[in-house]
């Protein structure tokens, strides 16, 4: 039903590889959608299945790779800077406005986890962006610092270090987000993550299960939510399973976002289960048909 090409866009001198999917039938001008992966993911994975999903129901969409991550440009690999990140949708955008088959009046930005926290984000003073969602949104920043204030303080006092050395040539140092192995002792969530990276499930080569350390002190100064409210008077639909640890974001976010956000929850699932499980992801997608249609109709 949809058409998927290589495609690459310039955020902030960097080049981005993205999928661009498109209706077989393209009539005028069409709707369009940015779609984002989580930290630590690439465009092959959940993005690519939103992105497809959404396509067939007639959207222009576009999964991407961040800079510094998958197939985009950006040294030191893995670099997570939520600043970047938040630049990267907006360049997005700026990508299908130029485009003759996308109606740069019409488009709108989906992120999934991390990148459901940069998306609201880059909406705050984006009003390109017309209508914004995100699935299994969460702050990045918040979601390493909360479980344990200490060790990530002990992050950010070692960044400096990191830059220093990666000036002068050294390794670069990396930090982790799942071990090499689980067992019954490890905690819930982070056992669904690592069956989702780190089996064939989800697995990909590009997809590098860390980021680099000097990230930190960026991300330490970054509020995903703080200026929700400034979407307004844009739609803001924000997606969690009344399952997931990371659902507190999406309630919180919705909260201070006003009358124009809405919280919608899919029973039963949990964060990772509205990444690839199709009893979850479908009612997920048909509430996405839903919003962008009604928010981006001609």
């Amino acid at each position: 039903m949809t058409t998927k090409s290589d495609v690459r866009f310039t955020s902030s001198g960097f080049q981005l590889a993205g999928h661009l999917y498109t209706p077989a039938e393209v009539d005028g001008r069409l709707p369009a959608i940015v779609v984002g992966h989580p930290m630590t993911g690439v465009k092959e994975q959940t993005a690519a299945l939103y992105a497809q999903r959404l396509a067939d129901q007639g959207f222009i969409t576009l999964a991407f790779d961040a800079a510094y991550q998958g197939e985009s440009e950006g040294e030191p690999r893995g670099l997570e800077d939520p600043f970047q990140r938040a630049d990267d949708f907006r360049n997005a955008v700026t990508y299908l406005s130029t485009r003759d088959d996308v109606d740069p009046e019409r488009i709108g930005v989906l992120g999934i986890c991390a990148s459901g926290g940069y998306v609201p984000f880059a909406a705050q003073t984006d009003h390109r962006m017309k209508a914004v969602a995100t699935v299994s949104g969460a702050d990045a920043t918040c979601f390493f610092r909360v479980p344990d204030p200490e060790a990530f303080a002990k992050l950010v006092d070692q960044a400096g270090a990191a830059r220093t050395a990666e000036a002068k040539g050294e390794e670069i140092p990396m930090v982790p987000v799942l071990p090499d192995s689980v067992d019954a002792s490890t905690p819930k969530a982070v056992a669904e993550f690592f069956d989702y990276y780190k089996t064939p499930r989800a697995q990909h080569p590009r997809s590098i299960g860390k980021f680099a350390l000097r990230s930190v002190d960026q991300l330490d100064q970054f509020d995903a939510y703080a200026g929700v409210a400034k979407i307004a008077p844009r739609p803001l639909l924000m997606i969690a399973g009344t399952e997931a640890e990371t659902k507190g974001f999406s309630e919180g976010a919705v909260a201070a976002g006003g009358e124009t956000a809405e919280l919608f929850e899919i029973d039963g699932a949990t964060h990772v289960d509205l990444y690839d499980v199709d009893q979850y992801v479908s009612q997920a997608a048909d509430k996405l048909t839903e919003f962008f249609t009604e928010n981006l109709a001609g």
